[in-house]
């Protein structure tokens, strides 16, 4: 969400779905991740400036997000009014009513670019030193932020596509990964998708046990822990002077 990934694949599965009638959800992923996609070019595009920094990133991303925000909107109002209330369950982020179907489609995204993610693990571990030291190391740094960033935009744009915008998972379970096992990404990677996949668990069955007979969407709840969760984050990282 931070990056405008998930602002980039809703705009994208929102028109998708709002244009083409009687889609196949196969294509749902494949069209999210294409806006993500672009989302992220023009991000990294206005980021750019002798390299890019996880800050320049950060902040672009949230206007970025914005932005693209009040276009999905504009799209939901423009499509037919008949699928407003099911686009608009979409976008809250839901994962009501899925099946092994739904399963069936993301599978080959995550056997695919989570084992790929792993080549850069590594590498990963060593930029946690700072720009500087990763340099002298060796490291490649935009390189492997191009890399890394372009498997993340595929695993994010398909799961959005499929589940709509479950927002902050992905800022939540890395940081709580690295609580528990450290820096190491060769760990982090697979503990940070054990803690994403309980967390929505957790955030579904309150959705639907808290309030019943209501049914109240993951993304609700994920929104409301992992909004204070970024003001944390911002207040406990240390000025820069």
């Amino acid at each position: 969400m931070i990056l405008g990934v998930t602002g980039g694949a809703s705009a994208a599965a929102v028109a998708f779905m709002t244009l083409f009638s009687g889609y196949s959800i196969h294509w749902v992923p494949v069209v999210a991740v294409v806006g993500a996609l672009i989302a992220v070019l023009i991000n990294y595009t206005f980021a750019w400036k002798r390299g890019v920094s996880t800050y320049r990133l950060v902040l672009i991303g949230l206007g970025l997000s914005t932005a693209l925000g009040a276009l999905t909107m504009f799209l939901l109002i423009s499509g037919p009014a008949y699928l407003a209330a099911q686009v608009l369950n979409w976008m809250t982020g839901s994962i009501y009513g899925t099946s092994w179907k739904y399963v069936q489609v993301i599978f080959p995204w995550v056997a695919i670019f989570i084992p790929l993610s792993f080549l850069y693990a590594k590498e990963l571990t060593i930029q946690t030193l700072g720009d500087a030291m990763a340099t002298g190391l060796g490291s490649r740094l935009q390189v492997t932020r191009v890399m890394v960033l372009l498997y993340s935009v595929a695993l994010a744009g398909a799961a959005v596509g499929l589940a709509g915008m479950i927002s902050f998972l992905g800022l939540m379970a890395p940081h709580i990964a690295r609580r528990l096992v450290g820096n190491s990404y060769s760990f982090v990677i697979p503990v940070a998708a054990l803690i994403g996949a309980i967390l929505l668990l957790l955030a579904d069955l309150a959705g639907r046990m808290l309030f019943m007979p209501l049914d109240i969407p993951a993304g609700v709840f994920t929104a409301g822990i992992g909004a204070p969760f970024f003001m944390y984050l911002l207040f406990k990282r240390k000025p820069i002077h």
